[in-house]
């Protein structure tokens, strides 16, 4: 189903291959070359980036000449840094950057505008089959049985999802979820545990091929996977950040946490919890978050680390979604969808294989 156009990713031009990146929060990065024996040949890097001395440019253009054609993204980021002159300097682009443009110029990997998106807006399901879904849908997507997708989650019972390798017992407690009558489940991925009660909580989950964030770190391609996020958010008149590795934030405090997983298929999955209207008191009867988690936060209270985008913004919740899902369709072009009735009943069954098993929920005890 997924198909790619030519808009970004290789373009043949005058006989030389062309790539195009655009460095998020940077400049724009484009590549010229030919493939002449499996190697580079004839490479022309420009862009509206910034380089001293100028010599330096040709120096990039003579690292990568007579490179594989199938040197990693590594290989070609270290050729660029290992033929800079001293004292070199890169403003608005990185030797990373320059790989990336590479791989896209040889199809290797992609960019935005090179995928058909489709974008499934909320609709109620349990916990365990939001999370199950993920995986499935994620899976689909590395299969070319689905293309990329952006899904917002929604759901009615008060739930704690924990990371893949968290400890049940040193995350959640006990006493705390019988009290409030938490369902608790395991994610594919890393990262930290969410409190998430109906209506409190705005997640989302996007499926993607690894081709899209070829060559670009795992730290930096959380912020470039969000991209269109803070844009929706400064729309909102909230002017969002980064704090690595993968916590959105304001000035007033933390309003979101991300977590990824990347498949062996070559599907990735990556997922956003922002709080709305988070029941603080409640959040920290339920998890145990202690004073290491805290004490690289700058604050010594969890209450302190959330706070929620109704305060920030006076707007429902809805209001927020429907503005993320249309900055997002527009940027990119998406389309609405939904889960299909095959991809449904694999969730399912994967709910009562995998997730909604003790085995799955208490493998790291």
């Amino acid at each position: 189903m997924e198909t790619m156009t030519s808009s970004a990713v290789s373009l043949q031009q005058n006989g030389s291959l062309h790539g195009e990146y655009k460095v998020p929060g940077g400049k724009l990065v484009v590549v010229d070359l030919d493939v002449v024996d499996g190697r580079f040949e004839n490479v022309s890097l420009s862009g509206d980036f910034f380089l001293e001395p100028d010599e330096a440019l040709l120096s990039i253009n003579q690292a990568l000449t007579g490179l594989p054609e199938s040197s990693t993204p590594g290989e070609i980021s270290a050729a660029v840094t290992d033929g800079l002159p001293g004292g070199a300097v890169l403003f608005g682009f990185s030797a990373d950057a320059v790989a990336v443009t590479v791989r896209r110029a040889l199809s290797k990997a992609s960019g935005w505008a090179d995928h058909d998106w489709e974008v499934i807006p909320p609709s109620v399901l349990p916990t365990h089959l939001n999370v199950a879904l993920d995986e499935v849908l994620t899976e689909q997507v590395g299969s070319g049985l689905r293309n990329p997708t952006l899904r917002f989650w929604d759901w009615e019972e008060p739930s704690v999802v924990i990371g893949s390798f968290q400890s049940y017992r040193n995350e959640v407690d006990p006493d705390g979820v019988t009290r409030h009558g938490i369902t608790v489940v395991r994610r594919i991925s890393g990262g930290g545990a969410m409190f998430m009660e109906a209506g409190n909580c705005i997640t989302y989950s996007l499926y993607l091929p690894q081709s899209l964030v070829d060559g670009i770190s795992f730290a930096d391609s959380y912020a470039f996977l969000d991209a269109w996020v803070m844009a929706a958010l400064e729309k909102l008149g909230i002017s969002a950040f980064y704090v690595p590795l993968n916590d959105i934030a304001t000035d007033q405090g933390k309003i979101g946490g991300a977590a990824q997983k990347r498949l062996a298929n070559g599907g990735m999955l990556h997922h956003v919890t922002m709080s709305y209207d988070i029941d603080a008191d409640k959040m920290v009867d339920v998890l145990r978050i202690g004073k290491e988690k805290l004490s690289d936060k700058g604050t010594r209270s969890a209450k302190k680390r959330v706070d929620p985008l109704r305060r920030q913004t006076g707007l429902a919740r809805a209001e927020i979604i429907k503005a993320m899902q249309e900055v997002f369709m527009e940027r990119y072009g998406a389309k609405e969808s939904r889960v299909t009735d095959v991809e449904l009943a694999i969730a399912r069954e994967r709910v009562q294989s995998k997730f909604g098993t003790g085995e799955w929920l208490h493998r790291v005890p």
